[in-house]
C-alpha cells in the first residue's frame, strides 16, 4: 500500500505536470507579435535606460510597426495616465474625468468640441515629450558616468551588452583591445540596428559621439525630424513585402498574426486585422489611393502635428456622440470612459449628478 508520504509526492507531480500542459495550451494559443496580447517587459532598470523604447508615448504606431493600443489614453490624459488604475475606485476616477472635462471645455459651454480637443490633445502629448526630455536626462548619465557630456558608440555597446548580462569589464578589455567579442546572432542583429540608429542620430559633423540631445533623439525618433524619417524608413522596410517602398493594405495587415489554435485566439487575431484595415483606410492613407506612402506615414506618425491632432479630436468625438451633435457632453464621456481612460465607470448616470 502507498505511503502518505509517496502519496502527496505523486500528487505534487500530477499538479505540476497539468500546470506544464496548461502552460503550454497558453503560450500556443496566443497570437505572434501582437501588441495587444504584449506582456510588461520586466522593470529591468539598467536595460530600460538604455534601450530605444518600443513603446512611445503619445505616438500612433509602435516602433515595430504594431498599432499604439493605448494611444487614445496617452492624448486625453497625459502623465495622469497612471492614475486611472484598474483597481481604483470608480467615484474617485469619475470626478478625476469631470475635472478633465472641465479643462478641456475652455468655453465653459458644458460641451468639448473638435478645436477644444484638438488643443488638449496637442498639450497632452507635449506632455510626453517634456516627460521624454527629463528621463533622457536621467538615461545620459547612465551610459556618461564621466560626465564629458558625450558618448561614444563603443562606450554605449558596453553598457548595453552588460545589460544583458555580458561581463562588462572583460567587454570594455576586448573593444579596447579590438578583439573579437562572442556575441550570440540575435543580440548582434539587435546591436547592428542600433548601431544604423546611432548614426542617424549623430548631427553633423559626425563624429559617432552623441551629446544629450542627440542621444534624446537615438532614445526618441519623434523628437527629431531626420529620426522620424529613419523610423518611418524601418517600419516600411519590416512590411513592405514587394520592395516598392511603399504599403499596400494587404502589406500592412499581415504583418505576423501568428498561428492560432481556438476560436478565442482566432478572434483576437481577425479584431488586430480589423483593427489594422480601419487605420490604414481611414487614416494613414490620407488620399484614399489604397497606397500609403513614407511621406504619409511620416505625417500619421509625426505626434506634434496639429492636423493629425483635429483628425484625432474629431474621431474621439464621434465615437462617443450619442446625440449626433458633434460636441461631447460630460455624461458622453463618463459613459465611454473606458475609450477616454482605459476604466470602466460604473452607475456614471445616476451619480453624475451628484457629483455637481
Amino acid at each position: 500500500m502507498m505511503s502518505r508520504q509517496a502519496f502527496l509526492c505523486s500528487l505534487g507531480s500530477l499538479y505540476l505536470s497539468l500546470l506544464f500542459v496548461f502552460l503550454l495550451m497558453d503560450v500556443y494559443a496566443r497570437p505572434a507579435n501582437n501588441s495587444a496580447l504584449k506582456e510588461k517587459p520586466a522593470d529591468n532598470k539598467d536595460e530600460n535606460e538604455i534601450l530605444p523604447p518600443d513603446h512611445l508615448n503619445g505616438v500612433k504606431m509602435e516602433m515595430d510597426g504594431h498599432l499604439n493600443k493605448e494611444f487614445h489614453q496617452e492624448v486625453f490624459l497625459g502623465k495622469e495616465m497612471e492614475e486611472f488604475e484598474e483597481d481604483s475606485e470608480p467615484r474617485k476616477n469619475r470626478k478625476k474625468l469631470m475635472a478633465i472635462f472641465s479643462k478641456v471645455d475652455i468655453n465653459n459651454d458644458k460641451k468639448i468640441g473638435a478645436k477644444e480637443m484638438q488643443r488638449w490633445i496637442m498639450e497632452k502629448t507635449d506632455e510626453h515629450f517634456q516627460e521624454a526630455v527629463e528621463e533622457n536626462k536621467m538615461h545620459f548619465r547612465a551610459v556618461d558616468p564621466d560626465g564629458d557630456g558625450h558618448v561614444s558608440w563603443d562606450e554605449y555597446k558596453i553598457k548595453f551588452l552588460a545589460s544583458k548580462g555580458f561581463n562588462e569589464k572583460e567587454i570594455a578589455e576586448k573593444i579596447k583591445n579590438n578583439e573579437e567579442l562572442k556575441i550570440d546572432e540575435e543580440t548582434q542583429e539587435v546591436l547592428d540596428n542600433l548601431k544604423d540608429r546611432w548614426y542617424q542620430a549623430d548631427n553633423p559633423p559626425p563624429d559617432l559621439l552623441l551629446n544629450e540631445e542627440e542621444f534624446l533623439s537615438f532614445l526618441h525618433p519623434e523628437h527629431s525630424r531626420g529620426m522620424l524619417k529613419f523610423m518611418v524608413k524601418e517600419i516600411i522596410r519590416d512590411l513592405d513585402q514587394d520592395g516598392d517602398k511603399k504599403l499596400t493594405l494587404s502589406e500592412f495587415i499581415s504583418l505576423p498574426v501568428g498561428t492560432v489554435e481556438n476560436q478565442q485566439a482566432q478572434d483576437i487575431d481577425d479584431d488586430w486585422v480589423k483593427d489594422r484595415r480601419k487605420e490604414f483606410e481611414e487614416v494613414i492613407d490620407a488620399n484614399h489611393d489604397g497606397i500609403v506612402t513614407m511621406e504619409e506615414l511620416e505625417e500619421y506618425m509625426d505626434p506634434m502635428n496639429e492636423y493629425n491632432a483635429l483628425n484625432e479630436a474629431k474621431q474621439m468625438i464621434a465615437v462617443a456622440d450619442e446625440n449626433q451633435n458633434h460636441h461631447l457632453e460630460l455624461e458622453e464621456i463618463l459613459k465611454y470612459s473606458e475609450y477616454f481612460t482605459g476604466s470602466k465607470l460604473m452607475d456614471y448616470a445616476r451619480n453624475v449628478h451628484e457629483e455637481f
